[in-house]
């Protein structure tokens, strides 16, 4: 299934062919159990698998990851996952039923209890130039290739204390791109749990009390939005010494959480 499907549509009264992103029902499998169903643009799926596997604490290390398979059907995709067996035992013992909305980070959860995760603080690290963080965001949006053709996708990326983007990957939903963009780090071998200050987390979107914990149960010290957190990502963003920017736009930017940690010098 293709990430950009192509259709006429009707503007100013002509008939003109048009970029869609699509999404579709995407099914996490573990050990031959449902586990979530969310919808999400049908690429890196993989990344995906690894990322949500990860972030939402299913796994807690990419070699407890023996399989992944993908399987199409007309009702949509099936990752079907092989993991440790520990792994599957804990899955097993606080196994949730989530109902994905494209966007949803938290839907189905069935107490209060599961909202929150016990997370460790992340690591005092070395400051993390303000610079790089600029001249990440005026890459991105080059970079953005379904954005562009549809105007219908967020993203999230990896940058550089020297400004330099990488590892960028695309979603309809917020929390998927990041989800992905954390699982194609761990596919290749980048565990920022090792060094939080190494690099940092661009997301063109807001940034959300999930998004936070998500990134900071992956170790990534810094996460930049183009938009606002909210209050409890913010109160999160303390609790787990995460350095937290929003409004991340050209030249400036607000910082949330971690302010002192973060170099206002160019990278």
């Amino acid at each position: 299934m293709k990430a950009i499907q192509r259709r006429t549509v009707w503007r100013d009264g002509a008939g003109r062919p048009d970029d869609l992103a699509e999404e579709t029902p995407v099914a996490f499998e573990y050990n031959g159990i449902s586990h979530a169903v969310m919808l999400a643009t049908p690429a890196d799926l993989e990344d995906f698998a690894v990322g949500f596997s990860l972030s939402e604490g299913i796994v807690a290390r990419r070699r407890d990851i023996f399989d992944i398979g993908i399987r199409e059907s007309a009702a949509g995709i099936t990752l079907q996952f092989e993991i440790a067996g520990d792994a599957f035992a804990r899955l097993k013992a606080h196994r949730r039923s989530l109902a994905g909305r494209t966007g949803c980070g938290l839907c189905g959860v069935e107490s209060l209890d599961q909202v929150r995760r016990e997370l460790s603080s992340l690591p005092a690290s070395k400051p993390f130039p303000l610079a790089a963080l600029h001249a990440g965001m005026g890459s991105l949006p080059a970079l953005q290739r379904v954005q562009q053709a549809t105007g219908a996708t967020h993203a999230a990326c990896r940058v550089g204390r020297d400004g330099v983007i990488s590892h960028v990957r695309e979603d309809v939903g917020r929390h998927n791109a990041l989800d992905k963009t954390l699982g194609a780090l761990a596919r290749d071998g980048i565990d920022a749990r090792i060094d939080t200050g190494s690099d940092a987390l661009i997301i063109t979107s807001r940034a959300s009390f999930e998004m936070v914990q998500k990134a900071a149960a992956l170790g990534v010290g810094t996460l930049a939005a183009v938009s606002a957190p909210t209050a409890a990502a913010v109160r999160l963003a303390d609790k787990l010494n995460l350095n937290l920017i929003g409004f991340l736009r050209q030249e400036s930017c607000v910082t949330y959480s971690g302010h002192g940690t973060l170099e206002e010098v160019k990278a």
